[in-house]
This record gives structure tokens, sequence and C-alpha cells, in this order.
């Protein structure tokens, strides 16, 4: 089976990268890379489902953004457990999707993520502060932009 790192465009690629910047630099541009391709598709699929969703049970509630938050909480616990719990993979998988996809497709994901996670490893009340705070603060915010947009 062929591989991408056997190609010979891909060895002149490497090469010339080796030549122009430091291995610190060329990885950076590869997590920006994995970053950038994972967020086009979730950031896709986040317009597909919300236009699905609005046209299936249409916009007095948003139910669009409810699946997306729902569903991308429910991948990325699901998706974050195998990596750290269950295979061991190569890093750039995390990188590609949870950072890059997950996070075009819903932020809210990760925020449940991490405050279900200290609750599991026994910080429970830092995991409810994190979960009600951000709500409540994120409320907040959104209320206080809402604000200062109308006085401008």
């Amino acid at each position: 089976m062929l591989k991408v790192r056997d190609t010979g465009w891909y060895v002149l690629v490497q090469k010339a990268a080796r030549r122009l910047f430091s291995e610190a630099q060329i990885q950076s541009m590869q997590t920006f890379i994995l970053i950038s391709l994972g967020a086009i598709l979730g950031a896709n699929l986040r317009y597909w489902v919300g236009g699905w969703a609005a046209d299936r049970f249409g916009t007095t509630f948003p139910y669009g953004t409810l699946i997306i938050n729902v569903t991308g909480s429910l991948i990325l616990g699901f998706f974050m457990t195998l990596l750290t719990d269950r295979f061991l993979v190569d890093p750039r998988w995390r990188i590609l999707f949870a950072i890059g996809f997950l996070g075009a497709y819903t932020t809210f994901s990760t925020y449940t993520y991490e405050s279900v996670n200290m609750i599991l490893k026994g910080q429970v009340w830092l995991g409810l502060l994190d979960l009600f705070g951000s709500s409540i603060l994120g409320a907040a915010a959104v209320m206080a932009g809402v604000l200062l947009g109308r006085a401008v």
C-alpha cells in the first residue's frame, strides 16, 4: 500500500521545509494546518445541521444549536475517552478532531467535557462551578455584549 510519505513530492516538500524552517516552526505549521482542516469540516457540518434543524423543526426555538451542542458534547466525551483511556493514537488526531473539528462544530462540547471531567476526578465543586459559572457568566456576557452593541 502506497503511503503519502513514500511519494516523491512529499519528500521534496519535506527537504525544502527543513532547509527553510526549524523543526519547531514545521511542527507549529503542521498544528495550524490540522486545526484548520478540522475546523473547515466542523464549521460546515454545523452550518448543515443548523439548516437541517431549522427546516425540520422550525425556528421558534434554536433546535440546531441544541442538537449541535449535545451531539458535540457526546462526540467529544466519546472521542477523548477513547484517546485517553482505550487507545494509543497519534496526538495529531486530537488536534485535528477535538480542537479543529469539534472546536468549530461547537465550543460547548469542550466546556461540558472539562466540567464533567473535573467532577469525575473528584473535583465536584470546581466542576459544578465551571458548569454553572460558565453558563451564568456566559449569559451575562452575552447580555452585556447586546447592551453594548445597542448602545453604539
